[in-house]
């Protein structure tokens, strides 16, 4: 029988995983904010072609996580991740492997599986360092997007990697994640939308005092 993966030691936290939220000109300042405020991951998510200004807000987000010393994800870019040093986040049908060979060994790898148990058995056996499952409620940032059961939280914990959940969570709504075993919520509008994103990160973290 093929060993269960370990937890990465930089994932072993849990907390609010903040998610940008495209081009921004306070980006670099907001995302101190939210770092400040308690922040425990951070992802770069820019699907645009400006390639210079990606390249410079990765490098400046980059270090801005290494001073926080939290991890820094950059979103389906895999070169740009090298480049910066960073982790990467995958769709489920990406190769894992290929990713690896640019990120190195250290750094984190997830994956998105949606509500598939089955993909993120997948992942975790090609070297994932963490699954996302997602969305669990109606998000503003992928309105289409299907929607995924607590219950895939909890049969995810066998597979010995962290788990992450996405999608429409909330401060009202997020604790119910918690509670089915995402060691991560991945929250996009509720803390980079709001009017103090510091303080809604803060709140976030508090969702996870007393639960280490």
């Amino acid at each position: 029988m093929p060993a269960v993966p370990s937890i990465h030691p930089a994932l072993r936290r849990g907390g609010l995983y903040a998610l940008t939220d495209g081009p921004r000109p306070d980006l670099v300042e907001v995302c101190e904010h939210v770092l400040h405020g308690g922040a425990t991951m951070l992802q770069y998510r820019d699907e645009t072609t400006d390639d210079p200004r990606r390249l410079s807000e990765a490098q400046a987000l980059a270090a801005l996580c290494r001073r926080y010393q939290v991890p820094f994800i950059v979103y389906g870019d895999i070169a740009l991740a090298a480049a910066v040093e960073a982790g990467v986040h995958l769709d489920f049908e990406s190769d894992v492997a290929e990713a690896r060979d640019a990120v190195g060994p250290g750094a984190i790898i997830g994956v998105s599986c949606h509500d598939s148990i089955e993909h993120a058995r997948t992942a975790a056996a090609a070297g994932a360092d963490y699954v996302s499952f997602g969305a669990f409620f109606p998000s503003p940032t992928k309105p289409h997007a299907g929607r995924a059961r607590p219950e895939t939280l909890r049969q995810a914990a066998a597979l010995g990697v962290a788990r992450v959940a996405i999608g429409g969570i909330t401060l009202d709504n997020g604790i119910s994640l918690i509670d089915a075993g995402a060691q991560y919520l991945a929250v996009v509008s509720a803390v980079f939308s709001a009017d103090h994103p510091e303080k809604a990160a803060h709140d976030f973290a508090a969702l996870f005092e007393g639960l280490a």
